[in-house]
C-alpha cells in the first residue's frame, strides 16, 4: 500500500526530541516573564507524557539553559528565555545524537564511493530543509496570539 505524501515523516529525530518539543511548547504556551513555575506532572498530563519522563525532559533542559526549574512544593519549570528566543534545534540537540549516515537507499557507502545513488542530490535539500526548519522556528509558534484591545 502506498503511504500519502503528508504520512512521511521528514525529519530525522526520534520519539524524545519530539516529546521534549511537546513539553516545552506547553511552558511555551503559559509564558510570561512573570508566569508561576508549571509542575513536570501537569506537563506531562496536558502533554500526554509520563510525569517522571517531563520531569526527566524539562530537568535535562533545564541544564542546558533552557528552563528554570524550582524544587520542593509549588515547584517546577518556566522557560529560562522569551518563546522567541529558544530555537527547536536547541531542544532537539539536547536529546538527539549527531546522525552521521547518509539515508541512501542503496546501502551504506554507495553515495560516497563514485557516483551518488539517483535520490542524492533530494535527499541532501530534505536534510538541509528539515536542518533549516529546526533551526529557524522557535517556541513563539506556540504562544496563543492574544487580541489586542483598542
Amino acid at each position: 500500500m502506498r503511504k500519502n505524501p503528508q504520512d512521511l515523516h521528514m525529519f530525522r529525530y526520534g520519539k524524545l526530541a519530539r516529546q521534549a518539543v511537546s513539553a516545552m511548547s506547553y511552558l511555551a504556551e503559559r509564558y510570561s516573564p512573570d508566569v508561576a513555575s508549571i509542575s513536570s506532572s501537569e506537563v506531562g498530563r496536558v502533554r500526554n507524557i509520563p510525569t517522571a519522563l517531563a520531569a526527566k525532559l524539562l530537568s535535562e533542559a533545564a541544564s542546558a539553559g533552557l528552563t528554570k526549574g524550582v524544587t520542593g512544593p509549588g515547584g517546577g519549570y518556566r522557560l529560562a528565555r522569551p518563546p522567541e528566543e529558544i530555537r527547536l534545534a536547541d531542544i532537539v540537540g539536547i536529546f538527539e545524537r549527531e546522525v552521521t549516515e547518509f539515508p541512501c537507499p542503496f546501502g551504506p557507502g554507495w553515495c560516497g564511493s563514485g557516483n551518488p545513488c539517483p535520490l542524492h542530490n533530494d535527499f541532501l535539500k530534505l536534510e538541509e530543509n528539515g536542518r533549516r526548519f529546526l533551526e529557524e522556528t522557535t517556541l513563539a509558534v506556540f504562544v496563543k496570539k492574544v487580541a489586542k484591545k483598542r
